[in-house]
C-alpha cells in the first residue's frame, strides 16, 4: 500500500487549486487525487454552453491534459472514497483499496437534493443537471417535439432551461418561490431577468410545486396539471460532508475549517462546495457554494498542507452570471438602507448599513463592479469615500488619494 505525500479526495475546481498550493511550496511531494467522476476537473458552469453548442468537451477542461503530469499528480478516477480513518490516515475505496496519506484534502462538493415526490418513479425521462454527464445524457434526449419541465428556478435550473431553451418544443419551470433566484435577487431584479426568459419561451409557474407525477403529468399543488416528456429536477444540493462526519470531524452545514482550510481532524483540510467560510459581508460562517471560493479555499489549504502559511480573506456571496444576453451581477448581504436606479434594461441595487456597503445587485451595468466589490471586501468606511458619486458613477476619484496610490500599487 503506497502512501501518498498528499491525497486530495475529489478532482474538481477546489482539487486543481490545492496542487497549484501545494506546488507553490513543495515542488517533489507526491499527489494523489481521487475523483468520483471519471474525467479531468472542468468547468461545471460550462454544461449549459455545451447544449447551446457554445463550447466542446475539450474545451470544457479546467486545466489542460498535460497539468497533472507537469505536477506531478497521480489519478484515481471513477472510484468513490468511502472512508477515512484519521488514527491510521488511511483513505478506503469503494474497490476495498487502501491508501495512505500525510496530509488529506476533502474536496467533495455537493450534490442535487431531491425531495421526496409522489410518483416520481412513474417519470420516464428524469434528469438533473449538475454534472458533466447530467449534460451529455440530457443532450442525448432533447428533441424539437419534447416539452420539458425543470423543478427549480434558481441559478442551476435557469441555466439548463438557457441551455436547452432552442432545442425543445417548450419548457414550464415550476419552483415552491415566488421569485425566480430568490437566494441573490430582489422583486425588482427578479421580474426583469424573467421577462428576459420568458421573451426566450419559458413558462413559469412560481409559488407553486408538484404535489404528485403520473407518468408525463405533474399535479401542481395550485390544482394545475403539467404534461411534459423531459423531467429536469433543479431544487438545490447539499455539502457532501459524510467522510469527515462519520470520521469524527465538525461538520455544521458544511465542514467546519479555520481560516487556513483545517478541519478539526488532524492533517486533514477540506474546501469546495462541502465546507464553510467566513463571509466577511454577513459576518458569519456558511457554504459559499461558487466557483471562486472553491478555488481560493483549494489554493489557500493547499499552501498549508505543505507547510504554508495562507489564509483565506475576504471571502463573501458573489455571483456573475448571464442569461441571452443579460448581465446579472451581485455580491454580499442585502439588509439596511437601499439606494436604486432603474430603466427599462439595467438597474441597480445598493444596501448600505452601519457606515458600510453590504451589498449590491447590478444587471446590465457590469462595468466598475470592482468598486463595489473593493468596498464590501475591505469593509471600507463610505465616510471615508465619495459615495454620492460612488452610488451613480463608481470611479477611484471617489477614493482619497492616499486609497488610489494603494489600489494602484498593488495592481502593479
Amino acid at each position: 500500500m503506497k502512501k501518498y505525500t498528499y491525497v486530495i479526495i475529489g478532482g474538481s475546481i477546489a482539487a486543481v487549486a490545492a496542487i497549484e498550493g501545494i506546488r507553490s511550496e513543495d515542488k517533489k511531494g507526491d499527489i494523489l487525487v481521487i475523483g468520483e467522476e471519471p474525467c479531468r476537473a472542468y468547468g461545471r458552469p460550462l454544461i449549459s454552453y455545451y447544449l447551446l453548442g457554445e463550447t466542446d468537451l475539450a474545451r470544457m477542461d479546467y486545466r489542460p491534459e498535460t497539468f497533472y503530469e507537469e505536477n506531478g499528480v497521480a489519478l484515481r478516477l471513477g472510484v468513490r472514497a468511502e472512508k477515512i480513518d484519521p488514527a491510521k490516515k488511511t483513505v478506503t475505496l469503494a474497490d476495498g483499496e487502501k491508501i495512505d496519506y500525510e496530509k488529506l484534502l476533502v474536496a467533495t462538493g455537493s450534490r442535487p437534493f431531491d425531495p421526496p415526490m409522489e410518483g416520481i418513479e412513474s417519470v420516464k425521462e428524469r434528469f438533473r443537471f449538475m454534472t458533466k454527464a447530467d449534460a451529455l445524457a440530457l443532450d442525448k434526449a432533447l428533441s424539437p417535439e419534447k416539452r420539458v419541465l425543470i423543478m427549480g428556478a434558481g441559478l442551476i435550473g435557469l441555466k439548463c432551461f438557457e441551455g436547452i431553451a432552442s432545442r425543445v418544443k417548450s419548457v414550464a419551470i415550476a419552483d415552491l418561490a415566488g421569485r425566480i433566484l430568490p437566494s441573490i435577487l430582489d422583486e425588482t431584479g427578479a421580474t426583469m431577468v424573467q421577462r428576459t426568459l420568458e421573451e426566450h419561451g419559458a413558462t413559469f409557474y412560481l409559488s407553486d410545486s408538484v404535489s404528485r407525477f403520473e407518468g408525463g403529468t405533474a399535479r401542481l399543488k395550485s390544482g394545475k396539471s403539467l404534461d411534459f416528456d423531459i423531467l429536469v429536477t433543479a431544487i438545490g444540493v447539499r455539502p457532501n460532508t459524510e467522510l469527515i462526519k462519520e470520521a469524527g470531524g465538525e461538520v455544521n452545514r458544511g465542514i467546519a475549517v479555520d481560516e487556513c482550510g483545517r478541519t478539526s481532524l488532524p492533517d486533514i483540510f477540506a474546501a469546495g462546495d462541502c465546507a464553510e467560510s467566513f463571509d466577511v459581508a454577513s459576518g458569519t460562517k456558511k457554504v459559499l457554494a461558487l466557483l471562486p471560493n472553491a478555488s481560493m479555499q483549494g489554493r489557500v489549504a493547499g499552501a498549508n498542507m505543505a507547510g504554508g502559511k495562507a489564509k483565506l480573506e475576504n471571502a463573501l456571496p458573489f455571483n456573475s452570471i448571464g442569461f441571452f444576453g443579460t448581465h446579472v451581477m451581485t455580491a454580499g448581504v442585502y439588509e439596511g438602507e437601499i439606494y436604486r436606479e432603474k430603466t427599462e434594461r439595467t438597474y441597480k441595487a445598493l444596501f448600505t448599513k452601519d457606515d458600510l456597503l453590504k451589498g449590491f445587485i447590478l444587471i446590465n451595468l457590469p462595468e466598475r463592479a470592482g468598486i463595489y466589490l473593493k468596498l464590501l471586501k475591505e469593509h471600507i468606511p463610505l465616510s471615508k469615500v465619495d459615495f454620492e458619486a460612488l452610488k451613480t458613477s463608481p470611479a477611484w476619484s471617489a477614493f482619497s488619494p492616499e486609497a488610489r496610490e494603494r489600489n494602484f500599487a498593488r495592481e502593479i
